[in-house]
């Protein structure tokens, strides 16, 4: 038995993002289009199992209390009341104490496991200068604001609230069933495990892309070299998944750009086993234009392995 991705370079790896129940309908973030892509992915991995090497399937994983889900945060007029989803919240907005953090309990200490969902690297507290109460604690109120103030300042995004979505442990974080099936069918067909890459389970950043968050709050959040390195044995990487708009956008960017041109030729997006998220298809259009100015092959699932 081999491992996915072992440390052998070459063969082809599919890399399936965040084909969960949730972006499907039926899920409380759904793509409309998304169980006809899922039904591409299959198929793609019935027929062609035998040419996959690898497959590194990514899953948003969230807690309740995301940042970017309505739980984290209350009216600063009333403290039962929560934004919608789709509520963007500026850092202006918390500055005027529109909204609010709830009661967050943030750890600074050195000792606390630094996989803890509310752990702050020490170089984070000290680089915003976030105040720390009598108790150890970090204000909460301080650090969203600062938060909310570095995302703006990298110009990707502003907070934007979803809905809850792919909660750990709930069926909504489950790969769809029929990719599932399929996963399966080619483990026991190669002899290898896929290999599986958990993102956003950090209370207090956001993660679209698998191999960095949109501010790196702890080592676990800062860009995955590993992971990388990793890709970049592969001959061949095929990209699929959802939503196009967002988490394979800036997944795809993130290898995008830390490749050089001969490396990104190996790169191909399977675009009709990917979709946007409802109202964000300009951002899918640009993120297509982008990747061919560098190079990047976008081809249909029935051309993948011509």
């Amino acid at each position: 038995m081999t491992d996915s991705l072992s440390e052998e370079k070459g063969g082809t790896t599919l890399l399936l993002i965040d084909l969960q129940n949730d972006f499907h309908p039926g899920g409380t973030l759904a793509i409309d289009a998304a169980n006809e892509d899922a039904d591409r992915v299959t198929q793609l991995l019935l027929t062609n199992r035998s040419k996959i090497d690898n497959i590194v399937a990514t899953l948003d994983s969230h807690h309740k209390l995301h940042i970017a889900h309505p739980g984290f945060w209350v009216s600063g007029d009333n403290d039962k009341q929560h934004p919608d989803p789709f509520t963007i919240i500026s850092s202006g907005d918390i500055a005027s104490g529109k909204w609010k953090p709830q009661d967050i309990k943030i750890s600074t200490s050195s000792t606390t496991d630094e996989g803890s969902i509310t752990h702050l690297d020490p170089a984070i507290y000290d680089k915003y200068q976030l105040a720390i109460g009598t108790d150890g604690k970090v204000d909460s109120s301080k650090y969203v604001q600062e938060y909310a103030s570095q995302l703006e300042q990298n110009g990707r995004f502003q907070l934007c609230i979803w809905p809850e979505h792919c909660l750990i442990g709930g069926p909504g974080h489950n790969i769809v069933k029929p990719v599932w099936d399929a996963m399966q069918e080619w483990s026991l067909h190669s002899g290898s495990q896929v290999q599986f890459i958990h993102k956003g389970q950090h209370l207090l950043t956001e993660m679209y892309s698998a191999l960095s968050a949109e501010v790196p709050v702890t080592k676990a959040t800062a860009f995955n070299e590993s992971l990388l390195k990793k890709l970049k044995r592969s001959d061949r990487i095929l990209v699929a998944g959802q939503a196009l708009s967002h988490c394979v956008n800036y997944t795809v960017r993130d290898i995008v750009n830390h490749c050089n041109p001969e490396e990104r030729s190996k790169i191909s997006l399977i675009v009709d086993c990917c979709s946007s998220v409802p109202g964000f298809e300009a951002a899918s259009d640009e993120f297509l234009h982008y990747l061919e100015q560098n190079g990047i092959t976008i081809c249909k699932a029935k051309d993948a392995f011509m």
